[in-house]
């Protein structure tokens, strides 16, 4: 088994909850056979742990939970939040 952890640290427990709350939502959405991630908060970080069966899954894991938690970002910042 093969595992990232991605930390995001943000300028407010705020925006980190909103960050949390929309990509921990698609944990179990997009998890298969071969990848599985969980999400966690602590206050003003956000952690995304991946683990996958092969360096290939943990790769393609990490480009998804990377572009979600941007994506989020970018939404959280358009509604006024700041990071």
């Amino acid at each position: 088994m093969h595992s990232t952890e991605l930390v995001f640290d943000y300028d407010s427990a705020a925006l980190a909850r909103t960050v949390e709350r929309s990509v921990a939502v698609e944990a179990g959405d997009i998890e298969g056979d071969r990848s599985e991630a969980t999400v966690k908060r602590d206050d003003e970080t956000v952690t995304v742990t991946v683990d996958a069966t092969d360096l290939t899954a943990l790769r393609a894991g990490n480009n998804t939970w990377l572009t979600l938690v941007e994506v989020a970002e970018r939404a959280a910042t358009a509604a006024g939040e700041s990071r």
